[in-house]
């Protein structure tokens, strides 16, 4: 995934995946053109790191695995999410900022799954539901406010379509020790 070096901490602007590039197959779309004009561009899906697939097709319906914000193959940040002001965690954090970024990331990474059933991500009719998890050190409760970082960036790519209904879910550790993670069910024609 491309950025720029202040939109994802730890990451530099040449890190990223160019904002030309795309996963799959396929022309770039109105969508892949609105994300590019943010400085993003669709990263190859991660591959499973257990049994299962990045994405599934039920209907007109796609359903994502949860996606975690790799850049370039890897987590830039790992640890539960903290203000710093609660918890005695010997463990390591990160701020409500970055994770609200590193949910953007989720976000992205979910979107190239969806491309890689779909073909075209202009076929996206409505997001229907984000459901977010955030590792949290076990005071902290601003869970929604990390999740906006996805939801924030499915409006800014997909206008009244990126609208959806989502749960920010607070748990105490994820897959690999990530931040944050995503999945979307989306509806497409």
């Amino acid at each position: 995934m491309s950025t720029p070096a202040s939109a994802v901490p730890g990451a530099s602007a040449a890190s990223g995946t160019p904002a030309n590039s795309s996963a799959g197959t396929g022309a770039s779309s109105a969508v892949e053109q609105r994300l590019a004009e943010l400085g993003l561009g669709l990263p190859e899906v991660a591959a499973p790191v257990a049994a299962y697939v990045p994405a599934v097709i039920s209907g007109n319906h796609v359903y994502t695995s949860g996606q975690l914000p790799f850049i370039d193959g890897q987590l830039e940040a790992t640890g539960k999410v903290s203000s710093g002001t609660e918890g005695a965690s010997d463990e390591a954090t990160v701020s409500p900022e970055a994770a609200k970024q590193y949910a953007a990331v989720c976000a992205v990474n979910a979107l190239a799954a969806v491309k890689s059933v779909i073909g075209d991500l202009d076929r996206i009719t409505r997001i229907v539901k984000v459901v977010g998890f955030v590792s949290s050190d076990p005071s902290f409760t601003g869970q929604p406010g990390v999740i906006n970082g996805a939801s924030e960036l499915l409006g800014k790519v997909l206008g009244d379509a990126g609208q959806h209904a989502r749960s920010a879910v607070g748990v105490a550790v994820l897959p690999l020790d990530s931040p944050v993670e995503v999945e979307l069910i989306v509806e497409f024609a």
